[in-house]
């Protein structure tokens, strides 16, 4: 087996994505389109990179149930490499995402056994591999550990290393300032819009990319329908959107993430900006146009 471009530590999941016909109505019954299909941050990431002929292993943790060993089973007929340990005892984890008409959604996460990842989970890794790392990870007690190890090894060894602070509610739990003084050694940092303003205080968008490229020396934004934005130092570039009818936008910012993140590795780390942003926004029209993150 050949080394990895690119090592992605995070979650493994089923999602359940419910479609909705209008919105919500609590008390009585509203049709929807239900699907079950695989998910989890980590495992999109590595999905869409392996699909985009990127050599990527993934590291995380299932369940001893039929549902991890199908996770699992779809993965590797995608080409990803797989570290997956199967925890005895626990459930493969499941999020259930409802989405109202025009893509907006809500999920609801059980995480199961990706909350046991451990240190010793993660590969020893050396450059030229890159390592992604889901935020995620970091913003639960229980695999917290094995994400901030994951990261500390992968700097120390010399690899770059890229990270998704994953969402504003568990990321405003963690606390901003313990955030960014645990991520400060990430080489590229892609939160989206809400994200960007959430952990600098600005409010427009240009200016958060701004603040977080004073930390990080590169940081690429996801707009949704507006397009990213790519800050590095002084320089701000912004790229438009994809015109797509969007069905739901659940696992839009992996895959931008993985679209991006290809490109990054194929050109060492020194990626031209334009050629990142519009491999990262091709792949996320691909994802939102249909119901599931992939």
């Amino acid at each position: 087996m050949t080394a990895p471009q690119v090592v992605v530590v995070g979650d493994v999941c089923t999602d359940v994505v419910a479609v909705l016909s209008g919105v919500p109505a609590p008390g009585s019954d509203r049709p929807a389109a239900i699907r079950s299909r695989g998910g989890g941050a980590g495992a999109n990431v590595a999905a869409h990179l392996a699909a985009l002929g990127t050599s990527v292993q993934l590291v995380g943790c299932v369940g001893d149930d039929p549902a991890g060993a199908g996770l699992a089973a779809e993965l590797s007929a995608a080409g990803v490499q797989l570290a997956l340990r199967a925890v005895p005892g626990a459930g493969t984890g499941t999020i259930v995402s409802l989405v109202e008409p025009g893509g907006e959604r809500s999920m609801l996460a059980d995480r199961g056994a990706n909350l046991d990842l451990r240190a010793d989970d993660v590969p020893t890794l050396a450059p030229p591999t890159h390592l992604h790392l889901s935020g995620y990870t970091l913003l639960d007690p229980g695999p917290r550990e094995a994400g901030l190890a994951a990261l500390a090894a992968a700097v120390q060894a010399g690899c770059t290393v890229s990270l998704d602070p994953a969402s504003t509610g568990p990321l405003a739990g963690y606390g901003i300032d313990r955030w960014l003084a645990d991520t400060a050694a990430a080489t590229l940092l892609l939160p989206n819009a809400e994200e960007a303003r959430l952990l600098t205080g600005c409010r427009d968008t240009g200016d958060a990319a701004r603040a977080l490229a004073a930390r990080h020396a590169v940081v690429a934004v996801s707009l949704g329908a507006e397009g990213a934005l790519w800050a590095a130092g002084s320089e701000l570039t912004h790229r438009p959107a994809h015109a797509v009818d969007v069905v739901d936008t659940t696992g839009a910012g992996d895959a931008f993430a993985a679209g991006l993140l290809s490109v990054w590795v194929a050109a060492a780390g020194r990626p031209d900006p334009l050629a990142a942003l519009d491999a990262g926004i091709a792949r996320a029209a691909t994802v939102v146009g249909t119901a599931g993150a992939r």
